[in-house]
């Protein structure tokens, strides 16, 4: 299993969003790093929900229910898109000032490649932000 986070802003689809749904397509990357790491998701992988320019925490965990697709938002066939579904909130959210503050998470690719939306995440990351979200 692979784990993965990948950041939305909340005022165009939320974790809450999601939930409401029950499953979407996680479309519009367009960048390429961004893009290999959805080419890499597997049915199962697991992924934290953060919340960007807004909240800027961790909210969520949501599952990788259907691998790469085309991309239904573009017309140039060139972009893949993943389908998520929600699998829990967290029992707090994990703000981005406390997991850069964290030193388990100094590798962590999000906080050294802070512009990426799509980003792996060692288990050790994962289980640790889930950790954090309990404290």
């Amino acid at each position: 299993m692979n784990y993965w986070l990948i950041k939305s802003e909340p005022d165009a689809f939320s974790y809450d969003d999601l939930v409401r749904k029950g499953k979407a397509e996680w479309d519009g990357v367009r960048n390429h790093a961004a893009q290999g790491h959805m080419r890499a998701m597997r049915r199962g992988d697991l992924s934290i929900f953060y919340h960007s320019n807004i909240g800027v925490e961790a909210v969520g965990i949501m599952e990788i229910v259907e691998e790469a697709a085309p991309d239904s938002t573009d017309d140039s066939g060139k972009w893949i898109a993943v389908h998520v579904a929600p699998r829990e909130r967290l029992a707090k959210p994990v703000t981005l000032k406390a997991m850069k503050a964290d030193s388990a998470l100094s590798n962590m690719v999000m906080l050294r490649q802070s512009r990426l939306s799509v980003a792996p995440l060692t288990k050790a990351e994962f289980d640790h932000i889930l950790a954090m979200s309990k404290a």
